[in-house]
């Protein structure tokens, strides 16, 4: 990105993983709320951390995920363009 930030793992299964552990740990922090009751809320945070803070963050580096490789973007001039790395077959 622009500002440096990236959101991207290093392989596609390690983010997906990241996923599954941060929606999981999120969602059974609140299902298992009637159950367990506040000790429950003590997933909310390993879910938070699998996620690196934020749901859309882990979201936006699923795209930068997928697309690391594929797409380049080449700034000139204070012009950028967003190009394939793939030479047309």
């Amino acid at each position: 990105m622009a500002d440096g930030r990236d959101f991207a793992s290093g392989s596609l299964p390690r983010h997906l993983a990241r996923g599954v552990i941060g929606f999981g740990a999120l969602v059974a922090a609140l299902a298992l709320l009637p159950v367990a009751g506040p000790v429950s809320l003590l997933l909310a945070p390993v879910g938070l951390l699998a996620l690196r803070g934020c749901p859309t963050c882990w979201a936006i580096g699923l795209m930068q995920t997928i697309s690391r490789g594929r797409l380049q973007r080449k700034c000139v001039d204070g012009r950028c363009e967003l190009t394939s790395s793939r030479t047309p077959s």
